[in-house]
């Protein structure tokens, strides 16, 4: 990922020295294990310990040999067998490269899940507040981009809050299927490795043993954290898809903070355009695209080929650190949202009050008229509404058949905003119990 959109947490989880410090710990936990087998002496294993590392300087041994063999594994088993010249040979005893590779990369996504997961913990405790804060904020309900009924802006934060508390599971569950390690060899047999080696070095590792393996960890469980990701990433879409609806001129119930010295246009000085949540739009669909590669990466030849494994170096760290990105841009838009409460009570009467025909439609049916005549009735009135931009109330009062039914009084009831409120407590109490 460009360094545009990239944390330093999150980017530091997949540095390329990272990756070789976590090929390193894999290492030495496979040597510990021999030596508690008794295949590696006392002696040699605390060398091993004490003299292997990897700084800067150890990276550019591991590019040189690496630039000769076009072999990354054997470049970084050959840089670090230089500082352990006489015990080399028990260094990479018994493995194979997807061993090392694909156990690191269970401890990587591990790390970067994490920083994931307490992301989206943060961004939740912002939409909880805001849901609390705006739980009786009227504001028009929309289905189709046309106004329905009333709703409050805290609702709409607390069904964006109870997405991420689902999305929240899909992370941990992609956390807890991908941590598994596999050190059984070429192709998964323990031809050269004792099974206890890998049982002993994982416990360590804090990963769980592949029941099966193949010379790889199935890529099923990479597709499924790919999953968890995009879909995190869609439902922000969805969310800061509605904050661009919201801050068009025409409605402007919300708009995203414009900081002090912000320009919003080369050409345009007066713009103040929705960036964030575009830019929230657009590193989503780069998300969901990494997803088919993930998908893509599942189906290899017989017990391994290595078309997986060049595209999941790009679309692995890539989808994670943009949607640790976007979280966290996201948060950043939510804590300083501007709120037009004013416009969200104007943009409302827009409409005359037809917002209200739900209610006069079901007070009829109660009045016992018979449903589809009482639709006919309400839908005459509403039209004439619209056409004539009348108030719907005024419309209902001046019709002769509903007048029939319905007093002033409960048409003046009927048509308050806070009555579509009346459950709303409910809702709440069913999300933030």
């Amino acid at each position: 990922m460009i360094e545009r959109y990239t944390r330093k947490e999150m980017g530091q989880v997949w540095s390329e020295l990272n990756r070789f410090r976590l090929w390193l710990r894999v290492e030495l936990a496979v040597c510990r294990a021999w030596h508690r087998l008794g295949k590696i002496p006392e002696e040699a294993l605390r060398a091993i310990e004490e003299r292997t590392y990897v700084d800067e300087e150890v990276l550019e041994r591991i590019r040189d040999y690496e630039k000769r063999y076009k072999h990354d594994v054997l470049a970084f088993v050959s840089a670090i067998g230089e500082q352990i010249h006489e015990y080399s040979h028990y260094f990479h005893m018994g493995l194979t490269s997807s061993d090392v590779v694909d156990t690191a990369l269970a401890l990587q996504l591990k790390e970067a899940l994490e920083f994931i997961i307490r992301d989206v913990d943060e961004l939740m405790e912002v939409l909880k507040d805001l849901a609390i804060r705006h739980r009786r904020t009227l504001m028009m309900g929309r289905t189709h981009g046309v106004h329905a009924e009333p709703i409050t802006l805290g609702l709409k934060f607390l069904s964006w809050y109870e997405e991420l508390k689902r999305n929240r599971q899909r992370l941990t569950e992609a956390l807890e299927n991908i941590s598994y390690g596999k050190l059984s060899g070429a192709v998964g047999t323990y031809s050269n490795l004792d099974p206890a080696v890998e049982e002993l070095a994982l416990e360590e590792l804090g990963l769980k043993v592949e029941p099966v393996s193949t010379q790889i960890v199935p890529r099923d469980r990479h597709a499924q954290v790919m999953y968890a990701l995009a879909q995190t990433a869609t439902s922000l879409e969805r969310f800061a898809t509605e904050i661009r609806h919201l801050q068009r001129t025409e409605v402007l119930e919300l708009s995203e903070p414009f900081t002090e010295g912000q320009r919003g246009s080369s050409a345009m000085p007066h713009k103040k355009n929705p960036i964030h949540a575009e830019r929230i739009c657009g590193l989503a669909r780069v998300i969901r695209a990494n997803l088919i590669v993930a998908l893509e990466n599942v189906p290899l030849w017989h017990e391994r080929d290595i078309s997986h494994s060049s595209a999941e170096r790009v679309v692995l760290p890539d989808s994670t650190i943009a949607l640790d990105y976007m979280l966290n841009l996201f948060k950043e838009m939510l804590e300083g949202l501007v709120v037009y409460e004013e416009n969200m009570r104007r943009n409302m009467e827009l409409s005359f009050g037809l917002y209200a025909s739900s209610k006069v439609l079901v007070r009829l049916m109660e009045k016992g008229v018979a449903r589809d005549r009482a639709y006919d009735m309400v839908q005459g009135c509403a039209m004439r509404s619209w056409k004539e931009k009348i108030p719907f109330k005024k419309a209902l009062l001046e019709d002769p058949e509903v007048s029939k039914y319905l007093t002033e009084e409960e048409v003046e009831e009927l048509i308050k905003p806070e009555g579509f409120l009346k459950n709303i407590d409910r809702i709440y109490e069913r999300s933030l119990r």
